[in-house]
């Protein structure tokens, strides 16, 4: 195929131009784009050595996906894949109708510096032969729960609960 076919077939939807046109760009870098449509999504799933960097490559496919404007392309799924694994180490989603600015504050929000809210929940278990009282063990949580909580600041932890089976020390913010 000549540069204006595969680019032309790409703008047609043709999933093997623009695998062609995306492995042009990534085999250089040792990652394979496999293209394929399913169920009206096209799915690309991105395969090298190591696990494929999330964040600049869906970046870089949604960008060149839409400059090349196929009408046929509205969904798209992206999966990264270490190659030799059943399974991809992640996946991305999107819907390439939506304008730019709209994608751009999406993005913006979910990596807002809203703080995340985190429920954390340990599980003692010990050896109640070996004279663990519940004294104790609320000594032992407060201690915990207290370490936790005054440790964090750059995550917002809104409980710390503990357990041993038979008692529950909560704390709260």
């Amino acid at each position: 195929m000549t540069q204006p076919n595969i680019l032309e077939l790409a703008k047609q939807g043709d999933v093997d131009a623009i695998a062609s046109l995306m492995n042009r760009h990534l085999h250089p870098k040792g990652i394979t784009a496999k293209v394929a449509f399913k169920d009206a999504w096209l799915e690309v799933t991105l395969e090298s050595a190591q696990v494929p960097n999330q964040q600049i490559l869906v970046a870089f496919i949604r960008k060149g996906l839409t400059g090349l404007g196929a009408a046929s392309i509205e969904s798209v799924k992206i999966y990264g894949q270490q190659t030799g694994k059943k399974f991809p180490a992640w996946s991305k989603e999107f819907n390439l109708g939506i304008v730019e600015d709209e994608l751009e504050a999406v993005d913006n929000e979910e990596s807002s510096s809203e703080p995340q809210l985190l429920t954390i929940f340990i599980n003692l278990s010990g050896d109640t032969a070996r004279g663990l009282t519940n004294q104790d063990f609320e000594s032992i949580a407060n201690k915990i729960s207290s370490d936790i909580l005054s440790s964090c600041t750059d995550i917002f932890i809104q409980k710390v609960s503990i357990s041993n089976g038979s008692s529950v020390i909560t704390k709260e913010r």
